[in-house]
């Protein structure tokens, strides 16, 4: 949808901000808001954090009547209708319209609107500002490469000023466009989670009922699981694999010189292996962070902590050793192929075992010895592979969906902000769309 722009410009005389409408003003932030330093009430809500230009409060946690907030020394008084900058996280985006009465710590800076200033317009414009990285515009006078918000400074800066009426009838337009966008994000968002959850249901159901649903059954054992195919055999890991090394449980220097890479637990995610959270080392510390054995590919990588259970096929094209709470799992190939072991770490048997032994927690731990122990069902080597095969086209056609997903929301966003950039820079004109709405 195009919008049409206003039938006359100026120069703003502000770099970033380039042209505005004819008639609009520019001013001083501090001439379109008092800084306030009000008492807090006891019964105020506290502001906790940000959300898309809206101010999140919380309920006072109180034991016997003692309110804790109210030990903190500066707390300030925060109404409906106020502008609150966090001084520190400004630039990021920290900026919003509280929606209700509560206070605040003196990190925030709280800004009462003056009569003709709608505080919505003002918080989508210099949160606008910060995301879109005119941190030198709002920080103008300020010192050279500071990024905190200081109010004092800032209140020099000259920004538009739009007759009220325009104000808010840009900040309706919106929070109308951005919510329908919102929505849209929030769908794609959705169906991403769902072809997750299909993907873990499929291998789920894969790695216990096999592909057959014509194969004969047999009781499991395992009440929860129910019945699996006659000829498949219970095992643990310690019995289909040939080794089962644990890491040094230090981590090696880094080296930023060095040709060794360090795989860390945050390498290692739903199955696949990130090298970007990893880092490298030298021969010297290589040497000895692998004395108790050297991975190989198509060993499987297997975190024990930080979080425990995650798991992935080690890479064939890199030189690498195991950093803290990481260890690797050789598969016997007469019993086990590397992506069928890797997709029963994430089948329903061992994680089961796994969140049992890390009390399902994502700082949990699990000992070698456990890990040994987790539990695998077990098909033959030639139905393991049909199994794998079946695995590997389903994952392709989930990856190529979530990604055109990720594209339709990264899209979806990027319209969002160039629609805000245009809205609170009068680069569109939304007056007669906004009448039209009422």
């Amino acid at each position: 949808m195009s919008f049409q722009r206003y039938a006359e410009y100026k120069d703003s005389g502000v770099e970033w901000l380039g042209e505005v409408p004819e008639h609009w003003e520019m001013c001083k932030t501090k001439f379109l808001f008092n800084l306030m330093k009000r008492q807090p009430r006891d019964e105020d809500k506290i502001v906790t954090a940000f959300r898309d230009g809206t101010v999140t409060l919380r309920e006072n946690r109180r034991t016997e009547g003692f309110t804790y907030a109210l030990q903190e020394i500066g707390y300030q008084g925060v109404r409906t209708g106020d502008l609150v900058i966090h001084a520190m996280d400004a630039f990021a985006g920290a900026i919003g319209v509280s929606d209700s009465n509560g206070k605040s710590t003196p990190v925030y800076s709280v800004c009462k609107p003056i009569d003709a200033v709608n505080a919505w317009y003002y918080g989508r414009l210099l949160r606008h500002m910060a995301l879109s990285g005119y941190v030198s515009s709002l920080a103008k006078g300020i010192r050279e490469r500071s990024t905190e918000f200081r109010w004092v400074e800032a209140g020099n800066v000259a920004l538009p000023f739009p007759p009220l009426p325009e104000q808010s009838a840009i900040a309706a337009f919106l929070n109308r466009e951005t919510g329908k966008i919102d929505a849209l994000v929030a769908e794609q968002e959705k169906l991403i989670v769902l072809l997750k959850e299909k993907r873990q249901a499929v291998i789920s159901h894969a790695v216990t009922k096999g592909l057959n649903p014509d194969a004969p059954m047999k009781d499991s054992g395992i009440e929860w699981l129910g019945m699996v195919p006659e000829h498949w055999e219970v095992k643990r890991f310690k019995d289909v694999c040939s080794e089962i090394v644990d890491c040094k449980n230090r981590t090696p220097e880094e080296n930023e010189q060095g040709k060794y890479f360090v795989v860390r637990t945050s390498c290692i995610k739903d199955g696949r292996f990130d090298t970007s959270q990893g880092y490298f080392t030298d021969y010297d510390n290589f040497v000895e962070w692998t004395k108790k054995g050297v991975p190989q590919a198509g060993d499987i990588l297997f975190t024990r902590e930080a979080p425990a259970g995650e798991a992935c096929i080690s890479p064939a094209d890199i030189p690498f050793c195991l950093g803290q709470r990481m260890m690797y799992l050789r598969p016997d190939n007469n019993k086990i192929t590397s992506k069928y072991l890797m997709l029963s770490v994430y089948g329903p048997l061992a994680r089961e075992s796994i969140q049992s032994k890390s009390k399902g927690s994502t700082v949990g731990h699990l000992r070698v010895g456990e890990v040994g122990e987790l539990p695998c069902i077990v098909p033959s080597v030639t139905e393991q592979k049909e199994i794998v095969t079946y695995i590997d086209n389903l994952n392709d056609r989930i990856d190529s969906l979530t990604l055109e997903a990720q594209r339709a929301i990264d899209l979806l966003k990027e319209r969002r902000s160039a629609l805000i950039s245009a809205a609170v820079t009068g680069k569109i004109d939304v007056r007669e769309l906004t009448a039209k709405e009422h």
